[in-house]
């Protein structure tokens, strides 16, 4: 039997090989339709979006130009000097992030199928409790 963590990362994998394929049937990458659920949820700016997504400056640039080129979200200037930029999801961006979200939810429902709501719920404390656990050793070792 696996070690917890090793079954983790194999999980890991398999996960992001069906997000791949899933976004990809967009044009997207996996990255780009995060960050287009974060625009479509209001948060807007460049100094927002790198909080909440940890990225940093330069990567969410290049992936917020994407998904600029991609139609999926356009950009205005804003101030007085007009460096700030707000970012506002398109109808397009909208329509594809909606798809790709619900097969991500019937991707959630074919994997849960056959598991009890107990089971659900107890893999839910269990996969925070481990979120925790992870957390507190990258402030250690960080």
């Amino acid at each position: 039997m696996k070690s917890s963590l090793a079954a983790l990362i194999g999980i890991s994998k398999v996960q992001q090989t069906l997000l791949q394929r899933m976004t990809k049937q967009h044009h997207l990458t996996v990255s780009e339709w995060q960050l287009l659920d974060h625009i479509g949820g209001g948060e807007n700016t460049q100094e927002i979006l790198a909080a909440k997504t940890n990225l940093d400056t330069s990567t969410l640039s290049r992936q917020l130009k994407g998904l600029v080129t991609k139609n999926m979200v356009t950009k205005k200037a804003i101030g007085r000097d007009k460096r700030q930029l707000v970012y506002t999801i398109t109808e397009q961006g909208t329509a594809t992030a909606e798809d790709i979200n619900t097969a991500f939810e019937a991707l959630s429902d074919d994997v849960f199928e056959h598991w009890s709501t107990d089971e659900r719920n107890l893999l839910q404390i269990l996969l925070n409790r481990l979120d925790k656990s992870m957390d507190r050793q990258r402030m250690v070792k960080g």
